[in-house]
């Protein structure tokens, strides 16, 4: 078995970077919640306003990557690129709606089963699988199962939010999985350009077919898109990404996690949102099931055993 890469110590610069990064996480689906605007709407805005942020750097800088992307060697991985948008757009157009649905803590914790997603995905993709995973797999559907239980004897609507948070779990480990064959020769830079732009052209259509506004917001929902757009969009993902210098990526993806607690503590004190008695204890079995597959996926294996797909939100 090949040896862990071993990582120096922590220091307070990463440190910062971790606690920072599941703080602008945290906040999106309470951010989503509060907004007034559409749920589509506001994925659209996010989408659009993320891809003018970095398209800039990227036509810049990735030119050779882009015209690359037109020739017939490069032009599997440029669709690759423009699926993983369509797939973005089917998670932010299932999960944005479940956050203003269900409560805050339930779309968080039902959208943080992507790995849970990404394992069957790999085992669809002919890749085998570890007998933890497994475990854990059944773990954390049975948490689900018991969260989403608890919200249908409260209302239908909440009952709706979650499967949407379910629906978007399983578009983002799709995004997830179509991004991890276009990332093996493109930027990070090119393939989220195209990426982003791809998402909010589809979240667009959605939009004008549906007759939903994409204007006429007050002051406070625009701050919200912005703050969507600085915190969870760009800054938290991109100090998860400096933080893999120093730790593994099981650990930042079970990590990713605390964004669970960290939404229902903001969704309680900022919006009053409490999770059923009976919610709170399947929300429990099914971080722990996502936590088992995490680190189940991660184990060193045998040469010549299948390695399952990469695992992170996007």
């Amino acid at each position: 078995m090949h040896p862990s890469p071993r990582h120096p110590p922590l220091d307070p610069l990463t440190t910062g970077a971790i606690v920072v990064a599941v703080a602008a996480v945290s906040s999106s689906a309470p951010l989503i919640a509060f907004a007034t605007a559409p749920a589509l709407a506001i994925a659209f805005w996010r989408n659009l306003l993320g891809t003018g942020v970095v398209a800039p750097w990227a036509l810049l800088r990735r030119r050779a990557e882009f015209r690359a992307l037109g020739s017939d060697a490069g032009r599997r991985e440029g669709w690759y690129c423009v699926l993983s948008g369509v797939a973005l757009a089917g998670h932010f157009a299932t999960w944005m709606p479940s956050a203003q649905l269900t409560s805050v803590a339930a779309a968080t914790a039902l959208g943080a089963t992507q790995p849970v997603w990404q394992g069957l995905i790999a085992r669809w993709q002919g890749r085998r699988l570890p007998g933890p995973v497994w475990v854990g797999i059944g773990i954390a559907v049975l948490g689900a199962v018991l969260a989403s239980g608890a919200d249908f004897a409260v209302s239908g609507r909440a009952f709706a939010g979650d499967l949407l948070a379910i629906a978007g779990a399983v578009f983002i480990a799709g995004y997830t999985a179509l991004g991890e064959r276009a990332r093996a020769t493109q930027s990070t830079t090119t393939y989220t350009t195209i990426c982003y732009s791809v998402c909010a052209a589809v979240l667009l259509v959605v939009c004008l077919v549906g007759g939903i506004p994409l204007g006429g917001y007050d002051t406070d929902t625009w701050l919200v898109i912005l703050a969507l757009v600085a915190g969870a969009q760009l800054l938290g993902h991109s100090m998860f990404n400096y933080a893999l210098r120093r730790v593994s990526a099981t650990t930042v993806s079970v990590l990713i996690l605390l964004e669970v607690p960290g939404a229902a503590l903001i969704g309680w004190l900022w919006l009053g949102q409490l999770p059923q008695p009976l919610a709170l204890p399947g929300l429990g079995v099914l971080l722990v099931g996502t936590v088992v597959v995490v680190v189940g996926r991660a184990r060193p294996r045998r040469p010549g055993v299948g390695r399952p797909g990469t695992a992170g939100r996007a």
